[in-house]
């Protein structure tokens, strides 16, 4: 819980990631039980993976559809906030009765990402020695965490997913799912995402990187157990306003925002303008839910992202790939561009081309525009 100043305004904890003893709200765990050996070395033990489920298995396990979130999700894809989720579910508009993964016919699987930190095992995770991974977790890549996710699918029984989807991250991961394990993935729906990271992908991580890890409160990684307000806030909201312009267009912030001051606020006497105080408040959400060492796990993860590797390059990788795909990309994303989602569907066999989802939100639009991403699950699953 976080502190109470005399200001009544609640202090944000060292890390807003989930703890034993939290709500666990609709979480349940996985637990593996061999050691993860790791793709740049070494292994992981007492791998844990937080996952939601909606629907049920039928009873050939033939209608399990895997849903994977983006850099600051979870496992809470649908359902409301509340006590054990601090937000709605981020992809809600699309999982329920009647909605396109419509759960009385899909049994939909959300994991938490190994490193995330709404309970899945992560920097901010008790070792086995009983002290917190904290600086010392080790450098994860998407491969280990789509290892760990066929761990998950082999505990519920799923041989075979009817579906994997993902939009940004998540996507790098259904790739990998599709690519590492094809003939355990029937379907694939990629948005918003590539089959590496690019120059300026890395370029725009890495300074979010150097934001947190400068925070004087960063401790080479290890504060997680620091009093409230004695973490890596101010880093993590530096990284967080960062990434969120990347994640929308220019176009919309100069409608939504232009010039204007916010109001009560002269810019030139110390306030802000309208545009500032709109990332000051994403920024000090995600302080609040979120966890520092998490987001450098994961956007180091993102930047080794490449399905080429070991594989003899990205063409021979892509035509691993067996499942019927459906790319889609967002037409005023700055940050994953179509060019990138062209290369997929050149490369992958069963993908013909790109769906382009219109939106002004740029990257965002992936999680926005529901409705244009409800028609492409339904073509893709035959609806």
């Amino acid at each position: 819980m976080s502190a109470v100043p005399a200001t009544g305004v609640p202090l944000p904890p060292a890390s807003g990631a989930w703890r034993e003893g939290d709500a666990p709200g609709r979480r349940q765990w996985y637990v593996r039980d061999k050691v993860l050996p790791l793709e740049a070395g070494g292994e992981l033990p007492g791998v844990r993976l937080a996952y939601e489920t909606w629907g049920r298995l039928n009873a050939a396990r033939s209608n399990a559809v895997l849903v994977l979130h983006a850099l600051t999700g979870d496992s809470h894809a649908a359902g409301t906030a509340g006590p054990g989720h601090p937000t709605p579910g981020w992809w809600d508009g699309l999982i329920g009765p009647g909605r396109a993964l419509d759960t009385d016919r899909w049994f939909v699987v959300a994991p938490n990402v190994l490193g995330g930190c709404q309970g899945s095992t992560g920097p901010s995770s008790l070792r086995p020695d009983g002290r917190r991974w904290g600086g010392s977790f080790p450098q994860l890549t998407q491969r280990d965490q789509v290892t760990a996710e066929a761990g998950l699918a082999d505990a519920l029984g799923i041989d075979r997913w009817a579906l994997v989807a993902g939009g940004s991250m998540g996507g790098m991961r259904a790739l990998e799912w599709a690519v590492s394990y094809p003939d355990r993935t029937d379907a694939l729906f990629l948005l918003a995402s590539t089959a590496a990271a690019s120059a300026e992908q890395i370029a725009w991580a890495t300074i979010q990187l150097h934001a947190i890890r400068s925070d004087p409160h960063w401790n080479g990684g290890d504060y997680h157990d620091a009093a409230p307000a004695h973490g890596p806030h101010t880093g993590l909201g530096l990284a967080r306003r960062l990434a969120h312009v990347t994640y929308r267009s220019e176009p919309e912030l100069h409608t939504r925002f232009g010039r204007a001051p916010q109001p009560g606020e002269h810019p030139w006497h110390g306030g802000r303008y309208q545009v500032e105080s709109y990332l000051d408040h994403h920024a000090t959400k995600l302080v609040h839910r979120f966890d520092a060492g998490t987001y450098v796990t994961l956007t180091d993860a993102m930047n080794s992202h490449d399905i080429a590797r070991t594989r003899g390059g990205t063409r021979p990788a892509l035509r691993r790939v067996t499942a019927r795909t459906l790319i889609a990309g967002v037409d005023s994303d700055r940050l994953y561009p179509l060019s990138q989602q062209a290369e997929l569907a050149a490369g992958i066999p069963a993908a013909d081309h790109v769906r382009v989802i219109h939106s002004p939100h740029g990257h965002d639009g992936f999680l926005l525009e529901t409705q244009q991403v409800a028609a492409l699950i339904g073509e893709l699953l035959g609806r």
